[in-house]
């Protein structure tokens, strides 16, 4: 008898690291807030479901510094195991890509795949050479501590930060940078079966040859912040914004610039409070916009409007501030020149041929009437009757006597009354 409940608490203890669970997440672009947010997400949930792992799916050119460092820390501090597995087949873990994979409990990566750090050119120039020191040597101290928990190539982690240096999966794996090398999700977990790990929690085994995977996909509104967490959709979000509310201050009472400039400043901030943003560079920006609104009221022969679209362009380039030369946060210059091309030819021209028609002589009304040529009725002294454009008007000479059938210029009008002059031929 107590052999056989042995035996069935045995088989009962099998199904149920069987059946467990693993738990998916797929990061596919910047490292970024809202990736963090969603990471942290996903450990909490594998955490709360008892699942024997979390798995992330990672293809990353890199991102923010900062959002790394919550990243890898709430990976050091997962109760549950961790693993990360570059993927698909042409995928690549970048820059911060580099920090978050070295700190997995298990790091994997597919063929024809790759990782190393990437340090992208920064638009405001070269760097404070003091002040990249600083910022590589303080990244290269925190991968070397990553590395060194994880028992992995301590050597090639300091030249990815240091050295930009890049390796395939097959590279990855004899480096001991990774533990595994598999094709796809199904085959990983068969290979990382029955190895142990250490979390925060204590020592873990991974039963997962037979178990379900499911995915915890991002939200809709974790999608539209990861889209608005492009520093490239920001910078235009921010663009529309200006000139939405340029636009309303322009012409008061259109509403619909001024709804839509203020939504767009608002999601542009949000993005941008984010970002390491460089205040003079964003000065440059909103000083573009006070020139271009001041083109609109002054008579400045597009000097005003250059003047702005010279400040745009350097506004653009300066808006953020790489902190580390590690960071893989930049606007492109296919965002900027088009933009930038774009508003100095609509203020410069659309906005330029607008005014002009303000400003050029009424063709209708009796405005319309002024500077026109007519034909004295009768005598006027001062007054009398003319034609002008067909039209019988009262009229009053402004130079003295006129006589009748005299060539005139009309020169003013009020209250139905025009002053006239004798057309000098």
């Amino acid at each position: 008898m107590i052999r056989f409940i042995l035996i069935t608490l045995i088989a009962l203890a099998s199904y149920q690291l069987q059946a467990q669970k693993v738990l998916a997440i797929k990061v596919d672009g910047a490292i970024n807030p809202v990736a963090t947010d969603y990471i942290q997400r996903g450990i909490k949930k594998a955490t709360d479901d008892n699942a024997s792992c979390l798995l992330i799916q990672l293809n990353t050119p890199g991102g923010l510094l900062k959002s790394t460092r919550v990243i890898v820390q709430s990976i050091l501090e997962s109760p549950v195991p961790v693993i990360v597995y570059i993927s698909p087949g042409g995928a690549h873990a970048g820059s911060a890509g580099v920090f978050i994979t070295m700190g997995a409990h298990i790091a994997a990566m597919a063929p024809g795949t790759n990782i190393g750090a990437a340090h992208p050119v920064t638009l405001q120039g070269a760097q404070d050479s003091v002040m990249s020191a600083k910022a590589t040597n303080d990244a290269a101290a925190f991968i070397r501590s990553i590395a060194n928990q994880r028992n992995r190539n301590l050597e090639w982690a300091e030249q990815a930060v240091r050295e930009s240096q890049s390796i395939t999966e097959k590279e990855a794996l004899e480096k001991n940078v990774i533990d595994v090398v598999a094709t796809d999700v199904r085959e990983l977990l068969a290979m990382i079966d029955g190895k142990v790990v250490q979390t925060s929690s204590g020592k873990h085994t991974l039963h997962t040859t037979k178990s379900s995977v499911e995915y915890l996909e991002m939200g809709f509104v974790d999608k539209l912040l990861d889209l608005l967490s492009d520093p490239n959709i920001a910078y235009i979000m921010l663009l529309i914004g200006f000139y939405g509310i340029l636009f309303e201050l322009y012409n008061p009472g259109a509403i619909f610039p001024g709804v839509a400039g203020g939504i767009c400043l608002i999601l542009a901030f949000y993005t941008l409070h984010t970002l390491p943003i460089n205040y003079a560079g964003l000065a440059l920006i909103i000083f573009a916009v006070i020139l271009y609104l001041l083109e609109i009221k002054i008579v400045s022969h597009g000097i005003l409007a250059i003047g702005g679209t010279v400040a745009l362009l350097m506004g653009s380039m300066m808006l953020l501030r790489n902190d580390s030369p590690l960071e893989y946060v930049r606007i492109s210059l296919k965002v900027i020149i088009p933009s930038i091309v774009i508003t100095a030819l609509f203020f410069l021209f659309v906005v330029g041929a607008g005014l002009r028609a303000q400003r050029s002589k009424p063709v209708t009304g009796p405005e319309g009437l002024i500077g026109e040529t007519g034909e004295s009725l009768e005598e006027l002294n001062p007054s009398g009757m003319v034609r002008v454009h067909g039209e019988i008007w009262q009229a009053e000479s402004v130079s003295g006597s006129i006589g009748g059938s005299v060539r005139i210029r009309v020169t003013g009008i009020k209250d139905l009354r025009l002053f006239v002059e004798p057309l000098h031929i």
